[in-house]
């Protein structure tokens, strides 16, 4: 059965208007088919409409793509996933020489290394930038040891980008080019500013529509987040992980839980090799988010169904329009019932909150928990690079069980779940955000 995209087009302007979303692509395969529409314009500024052509930061769905390229070299027999990084580049370490020796590429590529992983460090425009990095991570502490947890970071990432560099004498960029986008024919889809600018790009906004003071990220941290897409294009690529031989022989690989996650409530309840990994209404979804500085991203795939989506946004009430955009078009074309996020129970749950309060810190970021009105008031501290690029939030936190927290920002419309772990035999966590944060004080 054919989907109404005329429908669909008037649903997105509708869901963008109502997220204060200046722009938006959408594209999916169903059925057979594929479907493209846009909304709204790439730069408030400006004016520029937006088009189903136009290009995105897709963000952190980068990493997704990075993954794969590392099991297409593994395919190729040329490395393996449990294969130590310093087996093959002589220039990685951190702080803890034990942690050097025992990291693996299936370490970085599920976020179990527990490298202290969101340095966003600018190591130039040159093709040397990734080489620069990774030297740059040998004062990089650990947040717990490796292979002990789950923490979603940057940094493994970028270290995955230059073992890719070593292995196929390329850069990052071409050798992206090379394995991934010539292969698919993916026309519309790059990551250095100079070649995005051939095409309508657009410009991140805050949650009230101003354009951003700054456009990318360095290019050093290329593999974490710098592809720039077509919503198509971003489609096509979530569509070689459903067909062995359109990329990979056994793209099914990536698709087998690796953890389990710490906090399940946002983003998945496991993680594969690049991808989360979750269950709505009795049906496999694997997907991929992706933030930069005004601009988010999404591309879920129902391995089963053979649907895959992706949506592209530049500024507003990002997370709100991103749940509401897949809860009305997965629920239309297959009946499915997205989860709700997170939200406080009806009835209020009675936690001793002492024991969870403090000071929790991890590169780039410090978070302040004091106790409030009963509860728990959760506040975020920019650090190092990110000062001036995120901003603070407060949370005020209502007890969802015993360890469970939810609360949201006054700008944000649909909450974030807070999960503390205190550890008899070592330190106590903070798990938000995908992150893993222990406590310093």
């Amino acid at each position: 059965m054919k989907a109404d995209i005329e429908h669909w087009a008037g649903r997105l302007a509708a869901l963008a208007a109502d997220s204060e979303v200046p722009g938006a692509s959408l594209a999916f395969w169903y059925d057979g088919e594929p479907y493209e529409c846009a909304t709204g314009v790439l730069n408030t500024a400006t004016g520029a409409p937006v088009g189903t052509d136009s290009l995105f930061q897709i963000g952190s769905v980068t990493k997704v793509w990075t993954a794969t390229q590392l099991m297409l070299l593994a395919e190729q027999g040329r490395v393996t996933l449990d294969t130590p990084v310093a087996e093959i580049l002589p220039e990685f370490r951190v702080r803890d020489p034990e942690a050097t020796a025992a990291i693996t590429l299936r370490h970085l590529l599920t976020h179990t290394s527990g490298i202290d992983g969101d340095l966003f460090l600018d190591t130039g425009r040159g093709d040397d930038c990734l080489r620069r990095y990774v030297e740059a991570c040998a004062d990089l502490e650990q947040t717990f040891p490796v292979g002990d947890s789950h923490s979603y970071g940057n940094s493994g990432f970028v270290i995955a980008g230059r073992v890719i560099e070593q292995l196929t004498g390329s850069v990052w960029d071409q050798a992206l080019r090379e394995q991934i986008c010539d292969p698919l024919g993916l026309t519309h889809t790059w990551t250095l500013p100079e070649d995005v600018l051939r095409f309508g790009a657009a410009v991140g906004h805050d949650e009230h529509g101003a354009v951003v003071p700054q456009w990318g990220l360095p290019r050093s941290v290329g593999p974490a987040g710098l592809i720039c897409a077509r919503a198509a294009d971003v489609v096509a690529f979530g569509r070689a992980h459903l067909t062995p031989g359109a990329l990979l022989a056994e793209p099914a690989a990536l698709l087998q839980p690796q953890v389990d996650l710490p906090n399940p409530h946002t983003g998945g309840r496991q993680w594969g090799i690049g991808w989360s990994l979750d269950e709505w209404d009795g049906h496999q979804v694997v997907s991929h988010t992706g933030d930069t500085i005004g601009q988010h991203a999404a591309l879920w795939v129902l391995p089963e169904l053979g649907t895959v989506v992706a949506a592209l946004i530049n500024g507003g009430r990002s997370v709100e329009f991103q749940h509401r955009l897949a809860t009305e078009l997965l629920g239309d074309l297959h009946a499915i019932d997205v989860p709700a996020p997170l939200a406080p129970p009806e009835r209020p749950v009675h936690v001793d909150v002492t024991p969870f309060t403090g000071v929790y810190e991890r590169a780039g970021s410090r978070i302040h928990v004091t106790a409030h009105e009963g509860g728990l008031r959760l506040r975020t501290e920019p650090t190092g690079i990110l000062v001036g690029l995120a901003r603070s939030r407060t949370l005020d936190l209502v007890a969802v069980d015993a360890t469970t927290f939810v609360g949201r920002d006054e700008d944000d419309s649909i909450g974030d779940a807070v999960v503390f772990e205190q550890r008899p035999d070592g330190p106590s966590y903070l798990h938000y955000s995908g992150r893993a944060t222990p406590k310093t004080r």
